[in-house]
């Protein structure tokens, strides 16, 4: 762990006040590269295959930084490969091993630990540790969070920094004397006034995806539980974790929240975007997401509606909320056409000029220190208030995951905690479940 985060206040005082305007969220089918030609390059030449999401951060940046690297290197001839859909409709090449040379990890039905574990992506050690910022400074110190390491090797690059946490209309509460959730006891009381009042379900996510769940709501509680440690011990499957005291407990307040029939009860229904369309609408109150949703969601939210967002307040009282980082990254095929390209891609995209550029366009964080945008008159009001509160260690404590957890574990995981939230099966079920599928992950 780099020593930024050894004070949390200190890294997200440069980090999140740095986001900068909402842009609204497009996307696009295959498509060639763009961009005129011009002076420079070094005689690079050849087909350059870039895969990337398309979701709530749109595509706008990733349009801007390719077009620049075409005219930086013009005998190139780019291939982007783009969607909401990109990861499903590249399986196969993947799986025939003719993959395209530079993929960002993003969105569903993507998974950088499977893809490591499978061999799919080439090892980055020695080439990050030689690139360099406008500054000559090593990119490798510059980093808000470090590269997730795999037997202390590097796999791939973190390009977005984000987080999850829970979402709440401001107007709607204040207008309503609702109470904003500070630990779970009152986040317990804030759904039943507001399901009472209101006759709705309170709190809504996506069944179809259940992993929104688990990384937005249960990994900060088991921090919140157990720290690092035990976050560790159960992204990686380590025997006994799931069964743990800590663990159940956390399970016990979900199981505690179905009972009070606080879950939306079409959720299993539910995709990401239709269960962010029930926030919208006031269906319901609190919907678990990352930074991106108010840009996901910029043509589809009322104009009274006021983002607010805080750390999923699963702890007990008197404990600070608890916030893990979600990293997307970028990486590079290990069976790649044109690794020569596709390094020099990767190496093109780490720049202060594109963290900004990156804020400019998605409302979102690049996960490179030293980006200020205090001064950005577009910064977003939730966003400054989310500042405050995770600048404050009094309320805040950042838990950092070693590597998000492998799909061979998450899938399973996701199963049983979508029974649980549906009432099909009880926590102590639960964690039986989960640590089967642990120990069947193990081996």
């Amino acid at each position: 762990m780099k020593k930024y985060w050894k004070s949390p206040g200190l890294l997200l005082g440069g980090v999140v006040l740095s986001a900068g305007m909402m842009a609204g969220c497009s996307s696009g089918d295959e498509a060639g590269g763009n961009g005129e030609g011009g002076s420079g390059g070094d005689g690079m030449s050849g087909e350059l295959e870039i895969q990337y999401f398309v979701g709530g951060y749109g595509d706008s940046w990733w349009k801007e930084v390719i077009a620049d690297f075409k005219k930086e290197y013009p005998d190139l001839t780019i291939v982007e490969h783009k969607g909401p859909n990109i990861n499903d409709e590249m399986r196969s090449r993947w799986v025939s091993d003719d993959p395209p040379d530079v993929v960002y990890i993003d969105g569903a039905g993507s998974s950088e630990t499977q893809m490591i574990e499978d061999g799919q992506l080439a090892n980055l050690t020695e080439l990050v540790e030689g690139i360099e910022l406008e500054d000559g400074s090593p990119l490798i110190d510059n980093f808000i969070v470090d590269p997730d390491k795999h037997d202390g090797e590097i796999f791939s690059l973190p390009l977005v920094f984000d987080t999850w946490g829970t979402w709440y209309d401001k107007a709607w509460f204040e207008a309503e004397g609702f109470e904003v959730p500070t630990d779970f006891d009152s986040f317990m009381e804030s759904m039943g006034d507001i399901k009472e009042k209101e006759d709705i379900d309170p709190f809504v996510t996506s069944g179809q995806h259940p992993y929104y769940f688990l990384r937005g709501v249960l990994y900060p509680a088991f921090g919140a539980a157990g720290g690092e440690e035990l976050l560790a011990d159960v992204i990686t499957g380590a025997e006994g974790a799931w069964t743990s005291d800590a663990v159940l407990q956390t399970m016990k307040k979900v199981e505690e929240m179905q009972k009070a029939g606080f879950f939306d009860s079409g959720l299993g229904a539910l995709n990401h975007t239709q269960s962010q369309m029930n926030f919208l609408l006031h269906k319901n109150a609190f919907v678990p997401v990352g930074f991106w949703l108010p840009n996901e969601m910029a043509n589809d939210t009322p104009e009274d509606l006021e983002f607010g967002f805080i750390p999923s307040p699963m702890q007990d009282p008197g404990q600070p909320f608890g916030i893990v980082p979600d990293l997307r990254p970028l990486a590079i095929a290990e069976n790649a056409e044109n690794k020569e390209a596709a390094e020099a891609f990767v190496e093109f995209v780490f720049k202060r000029d594109y963290a900004v550029s990156f804020s400019e366009h998605t409302g979102a964080i690049m996960n490179i220190s030293g980006v200020d945008l205090t001064e950005n008159e577009n910064v977003p009001a939730y966003l400054k208030d989310a500042n405050a509160m995770i600048n404050d260690p009094e309320q805040v404590q950042i838990y950092q995951k070693p590597h998000p957890m492998s799909a061979d574990l998450e899938t399973p995981i996701g199963n049983s905690l979508l029974s649980l939230m549906l009432g099909n099966i009880t926590a102590e079920e639960f964690v039986e479940e989960a640590e089967a599928a642990a120990a069947e992950y193990r081996n």
